[in-house]
């Protein structure tokens, strides 16, 4: 997958878990937690969701690297690369 599929994808994800949250004006640089009602469930929601729709494992000491859009592409543009959509 492409950063941009992988950016799509997360859109998808969080579009599932926080259905009433307005992703059009999601800003990449910025954290998640600063622009949408997140809590830690809905965190491991999304990481489940990584492994059940992608089969990508995140370590839970990688966590830190799901902080904003730009960082989750940055980081699983790699684990992803060889993923077809």
């Amino acid at each position: 997958m492409a950063p941009a599929e992988i950016r799509e994808a997360i859109i998808e994800i969080l579009e599932d878990i926080a259905p009433d949250e307005d992703l059009s004006t999601l800003e990449d640089p910025k954290a998640f937690r600063d622009q949408l009602e997140l809590d830690s469930m809905d965190f491991l929601d999304i990481v489940m969701e990584l492994r059940k729709r992608y089969r990508v494992q995140v370590p839970e000491e990688d966590y830190g690297h799901l902080n904003s859009m730009a960082s989750t592409v940055e980081y699983l543009t790699p684990k992803m690369e060889d993923i077809a959509v």
